[in-house]
């Protein structure tokens, strides 16, 4: 097997293995293991948010209350993280070389993300951002990197993030509870 493939699926194993740690996390600690893994969907791994769901935090709360609790921190985990990439996508858009980089690359990252999402940001602004993220299943970091061409208002960023990722969770919980009841 090349050499390659194997690196392939050494990364995607480590996925794996994080998410069996979300779907595990009990006690107080899983609740920091949601907070952890929402800050680096937010920026870094390409893994579904709605994962968090599944974490049996067993706290001796009623379950409306964990699972109030793991969208509540998940959500804050997720903003905080959104903010951490909207510095990153400031800093890069002031980075000339990584602009030329990136316009200069067979597909232009650049070009793409500024007509979709100024147009977006343009009709819809930061509730556009929240609506993309409520999306289940649509990659938090392609929504969130796009948003950070907009401007600098780190605050309104923050906002839009934690909204949409509880948005997406509670949107999750209905079709499941929907589903649930009808099948």
């Amino acid at each position: 097997m090349p050499a390659v493939t194997l690196a392939v699926l050494e990364w995607l194993l480590q996925f794996e293995v994080v998410e069996q740690t979300i779907r595990t996390a009990t006690g107080p600690a899983g609740l920091g293991i949601v907070a952890v893994y929402s800050f680096l969907i937010a920026f870094v791994l390409p893994l579904p948010s709605e994962v968090v769901l599944a974490t049996p935090l067993s706290l001796g709360l009623p379950y409306w209350v964990e699972l109030g609790l793991i969208v509540l921190v998940s959500g804050l985990g997720k903003a905080a993280g959104s903010v951490f990439a909207f510095h990153i996508g400031q800093e890069a858009k002031r980075s000339r070389p990584v602009v030329r980089f990136l316009r200069r690359s067979r597909f232009d990252v650049v070009a793409w993300s500024e007509s979709k999402t100024v147009r977006l940001a343009r009709n819809w602004g930061y509730v556009g951002l929240a609506l993309a993220l409520a999306v289940p299943g649509f990659p938090d970091t392609l929504s969130i990197y796009a948003f950070t061409v907009l401007d600098e208002d780190y605050p309104k960023f923050a906002v839009a993030t934690f909204a949409g990722s509880v948005g997406r969770l509670l949107v999750t919980l209905t079709f499941g509870v929907a589903a649930f009841a009808v099948f």
